[in-house]
């Protein structure tokens, strides 16, 4: 913990994640930045952890739980809309409310920028972030994201549309 930092570990889905999944996917507030605008069931979800490989090459995408150092679930990192060809993925994350603010984002990306990079060998991360989120853009700035373009009305929410910042990291 030198780093300052809290421990956590990123781990494969488990079928005991069911009701934590439930709960994020299901957080009408995170649908605006998502791809989803209707909720998951529980069978759905039962269904997608049985049948995931949890390999990003069979998959194209990598769902993680992040689990801080007391083996407490306090969110889940993804790597989805995964390119091989091109090395590159779109990099997410959400913490639940109760553990914000508390350094995990920084420590479980910073891990999975890692394992991108070594293991994965991936050449780019990206996010795409509502400008109106400055806490997740400060998120990614902090771990040496550079605003790649500044994406118009690219997001509709509950006021409307709104703009949206591509951030990449280039490993």
């Amino acid at each position: 913990m030198s780093s300052g930092l809290p421990t956590v570990k990123l781990r494969a889905l488990e079928p005991e994640d069911l009701e934590i999944l439930y709960t994020i996917e299901n957080t009408v507030s995170e649908w605006n930045v998502g791809a989803t605008n209707v909720p998951y069931s529980r069978y759905v979800l039962r269904d997608y952890i049985a049948n995931t490989a949890s390999d990003i090459y069979a998959d194209r995408q990598l769902r993680l739980m992040v689990d801080n150092g007391s083996g407490e679930t306090v969110g889940i990192a993804d790597l989805v809309s995964f390119d091989p060809r091109h090395g590159r993925a779109e990099i997410g994350i959400v913490i639940l409310d109760r553990y914000r603010r508390s350094g995990y984002a920084v420590a479980a990306l910073t891990q999975l920028i890692s394992y991108a990079r070594s293991i994965l060998h991936l050449h780019q991360l990206y996010a795409i972030v509502p400008v109106s989120n400055t806490a997740c853009v400060r998120l990614f700035d902090k771990l040496a994201f550079d605003e790649s373009c500044r994406l118009r009305e690219w997001l509709h929410g509950e006021h409307g549309y709104e703009d949206a910042v591509m951030l990449c990291k280039m490993l």
